[in-house]
C-alpha cells in the first residue's frame, strides 16, 4: 500500500516546464534530512546532504507527460501538441483540465468520430484527436485559454491492490519518492551526496545537465522508470522481481563499473534485480554523462506497465527493493569510477 508522500506525489499534476507544485512538496519532505537546498535557474531542485566522501548525485525527475493548447477552432475544439512521449490512442476518452482565471477548465479527449457516436476506423494521431470543454472559442479566450496553456491528464486518485499500485505519473514520481526515502532512511554516509530533482526529462532531457556542470560529481545515478514487457512471452522486465539495472537504452550505455556495483550490492543482500537492453527510450543519464568531462553515470528503474498512460501499473516490492539497494550502496560508496 503506497504511503501518503507518494499518493500526493502522484496526485501532483506536474507537466515538462510546470513542475513548481511538485518541486515545493519534494523540498518540504525532503528538508528536514539534508545541509542544504537549492533551485538553479532551470527550475531543478538540488538537495545536498555534507560529506566527506566521494561526491555523488542521485537524479529522479519531477515532471511528467501532458499536452499543450496549439490551436482552438471554430467550434471550440482545442487542438493540442504533445509534451513527451504520448501515444494519441491511449489518451482517447481521458478528462483534462486547462488551467483558467477562474480555476479550472475541465473537458476530455476526443475525436469527430467518437464525438458522432462513430465506429473509429483509423488509427488516430495528434493532429485528430482534440479537447472538447463545450465551451466555445470566445469563451476560452476569455478564461485566458491560449496558444501554450498547459493541458493536464487526469486520473483517478492513486489506487493499490496487494503491492500493485496504480497511477498516472508513475513515471517518475517514483523516482521522487524512492530518493525522498533514501534521504530519510539514510543515518549515515560518508559520500557527499546530492539529490537531485530534476525538470523538463520527458521534454528532452533539458534540466538534468544543468545541476550535473554545477556538482561535477565523482560519479552519478538516474533513478527512474522502464516499461514492463511481462505481458508477452519471454519476458525481460517484470513486476515484481526487482528493479533493473540498465546496461544499454536508445542513447546511453551506462558505466560498467556502477553496473558491477550495483550488482555485486545486491547479490551480497538477496536483492532481486533485473537487467536490461533496449532499442529506445532514454533517461537524465544520458546528459549527466556527457557533462563536462564526462560523469561515470548508471540508471536503476522500476518496472511500469502502461507506462505513459494516465493508469501506470507498479509493484511497491520493486519500489522497497530499489530503495534498499541504494541505500547499501551509499552506506559504502565507491571512490572513483575506472574507465
Amino acid at each position: 500500500m503506497p504511503d501518503r508522500t507518494l499518493s500526493q506525489l502522484l496526485a501532483f499534476f506536474g507537466v515538462s516546464g510546470k513542475e513548481g507544485v511538485v518541486r515545493a512538496y519534494v523540498e518540504e519532505k525532503i528538508r528536514p534530512f539534508v545541509d542544504e537546498i537549492s533551485v538553479d535557474q532551470m527550475g531543478n531542485l538540488v538537495a545536498h546532504k555534507r560529506g566527506k566522501g566521494p561526491k555523488v548525485m542521485l537524479a529522479a525527475h519531477m515532471d511528467e507527460i501532458g499536452l499543450m493548447v496549439k490551436r482552438i477552432d471554430a467550434r471550440g475544439m482545442v487542438y493540442c501538441t504533445a509534451i513527451g512521449g504520448i501515444d494519441p490512442v491511449a489518451f482517447i476518452g481521458t478528462p483534462v483540465h486547462i488551467p483558467a482565471k477562474a480555476g479550472r477548465i475541465h473537458g476530455v479527449i476526443t475525436t469527430n468520430d467518437l464525438s458522432a457516436g462513430k465506429f473509429i476506423k483509423t488509427i488516430p494521431t495528434i493532429e485528430d484527436i482534440f479537447v472538447d470543454t463545450t465551451l466555445t472559442r470566445n469563451e476560452l479566450r476569455k478564461q485566458g485559454v491560449e496558444i501554450g496553456s498547459y493541458v493536464h491528464l487526469e486520473s483517478p486518485p492513486c489506487c493499490s491492490s496487494g503491492d500493485a499500485i496504480f497511477g498516472k505519473a508513475l513515471d517518475n514520481r517514483l523516482g521522487c519518492y524512492i530518493l525522498l526515502e533514501v534521504a530519510r532512511l539514510l543515518k549515515r554516509s560518508p559520500a557527499d551526496l546530492y539529490f537531485v530533482f530534476t525538470v523538463q526529462e520527458e521534454f528532452g532531457l533539458f534540466g538534468a545537465r544543468t545541476p550535473a556542470f554545477q556538482i561535477s560529481p565523482d560519479w552519478g545515478i538516474a533513478v527512474d522508470t522502464t516499461h514492463a514487457n511481462d505481458v508477452f512471452e519471454d519476458p525481460t522486465r517484470w513486476l515484481g522481481k526487482g528493479p533493473c539495472i540498465t546496461i544499454k537504452d536508445g542513447e546511453f550505455i551506462s558505466n560498467t563499473c556502477i553496473v558491477d556495483w550495483l550488482k555485486a550490492t545486491a547479490k551480497k543482500l538477496k536483492i532481486p534485480y533485473q537487467l536490461e537492453a533496449l532499442e529506445e527510450g532514454t533517461t537524465d543519464a544520458t546528459v549527466i554523462q556527457t557533462t563536462k568531462g564526462g560523469i561515470p553515470t548508471a540508471v536503476l528503474a522500476v518496472p511500469v506497465r502502461n507506462i505513459h498512460t494516465t493508469m501506470g501499473i507498479a509493484s511497491m516490492v520493486d519500489v522497497r527493493h530499489t530503495i534498499r539497494l541504494l541505500l547499501e550502496l551509499l552506506k559504502k560508496p565507491p571512490l572513483t569510477c575506472p574507465v
